[in-house]
């Protein structure tokens, strides 16, 4: 488990970083993120408006970009559904 999470931090900054700044996902870096690494676990990955959705929905302090407490909760949340277990 230590692995994942040593990959979901570094993917997170990774793409985080494309714009400068490594501590939030941008909308244009959450698109490639999601695009990229999560494309058959988010429907419609490669749709903008969906993954606008997406965003919006994770966004919970609604600054229009994703801080890495939103992205986790994100992760959590497709890890339930990848696993079967309820919400």
């Amino acid at each position: 488990m230590e692995s994942a999470i040593k990959v979901l931090v570094s993917q997170f900054k990774a793409y985080a970083g494309m714009d400068g700044s490594c501590d939030t996902l941008s909308k244009a870096e959450f698109h490639r993120l999601v695009k990229s690494e999560l494309p058959t676990f988010v429907e419609n990955a490669g749709v903008p408006a969906a993954t606008d959705l997406l965003l919006s929905s994770c966004d919970k302090n609604k600054d229009g970009e994703l801080n890495f407490l939103e992205f986790w909760q994100l992760i959590g949340q497709l890890a339930c559904k990848q696993g079967g277990f309820s919400q």
